[in-house]
């Protein structure tokens, strides 16, 4: 019980990080338009410190690398087995007065119930649960790299609904892979052992990563109608594979494997917190770029953000009694 106390704090400390953005929305100090500039701070700043400042921690040994191996991989797999079940699982009614047609809007469903938002919400979360220097966070961040050059190329795909779509030098530039090339090259040659305030530095960015991103989120909530919100069944049927179908196979799969692989029980945990997590920020970025389902995209995500703050301690709790 104290793991899911622990887990529910950490959890609803998290979501009330979206007050202030809501009230600032609806007072009207701010516009919806101005969360573009804080998502590019986010994006393009304090992300790529997370992931070097989590890098950093990283005591590379034999074990560890392996272990760290495969947590990619099995990011990947865990991925493509969500990808093809969402295509069985994704919904068959559509508006057909909806000028985005049945692809973009289906693209969109699977999107939010494949893709979790681990660099904006997983990562800083474990990191409040587990410590920084926790193995189950150096996973994480491997996952995540995983999870980001996956949202681009299958993600982007499939809110699209065009494989020209996929920009490959958006996948090599993509902020997090070079945070996390950065950090590997600073970790490998030591440089925090004669200059430890690189790692000082990294820290004071790394810790924008949760405000900002959950200030943004009550931004789009305060732009939405809570009734569309919680009218939407379809919300709470992805949320549903997203939330609850989606960690309880990855964590099952890996439970299974464990004794095969010889991996530790901390990846049993990290891959708990990468595919329990609710779904990713950029859904509604890469909509808004490759002009998809934007309404519904915002709904889903925001939908199971709310709702992650019952099933994430609950599925918690579960793990840490089985485990």
């Amino acid at each position: 019980m104290d793991a899911f106390i622990i887990m529910l704090k950490n959890v609803i400390v998290f979501i009330a990080l979206a007050i202030p953005g809501y009230l600032l929305i609806k007072c009207k100090v701010l516009k919806n338009e101005n969360s573009v500039v804080l998502s590019k701070i986010l994006s393009l700043v304090a992300m790529p410190f997370l992931i070097i400042s989590g890098t950093l921690s990283i005591n590379f040994n034999g074990e560890t690398i392996t272990n760290l191996v495969w947590a990619g991989v099995l990011g990947v797999i865990f991925t493509f087995i969500l990808f093809f079940l969402s295509k069985i699982t994704a919904t068959k009614s559509f508006d057909k007065n909806n000028p985005l047609g049945k692809d973009k809007i289906q693209g969109m469903e699977r999107f939010c119930a494949i893709f979790p938002n681990n660099g904006f919400l997983g990562i800083p979360l474990a990191i409040a649960v587990f410590g920084s220097n926790s193995l189950i966070v150096a996973y994480l961040v491997i996952v995540n790299i995983v999870n980001n050059t996956l949202i681009y190329t299958l993600g982007v795909y499939l809110i699209s609904g065009d494989k020209k779509s996929i920009d490959i030098k958006k996948i090599l530039l993509n902020p997090v892979l070079l945070g996390f090339i950065a950090g590997l090259i600073l970790n490998l040659t030591k440089v925090t052992n004669f200059l430890p305030e690189v790692a000082t530095y990294s820290e004071h960015f790394k810790n924008l990563i949760t405000p900002i991103s959950m200030t943004i989120l009550g931004m789009k909530m305060g732009n939405i109608r809570f009734g569309l919100l919680f009218s939407s069944w379809k919300m709470y049927y992805v949320s549903f594979i997203k939330l609850i179908i989606g960690p309880v196979l990855t964590v099952g799969i890996t439970m299974a494997l464990c004794p095969l692989l010889n991996i530790d029980r901390n990846m049993i945990m990290s891959m708990f917190m990468a595919f329990s997590i609710s779904t990713a920020a950029l859904s509604t970025a890469i909509a808004d770029t490759y002009d998809g389902d934007i309404q519904n995209g915002t709904i889903y995500t925001l939908g199971s953000t709310v709702l992650s703050i019952i099933t994430i301690p609950l599925l918690y709790l579960v793990l840490c009694l089985i485990i």
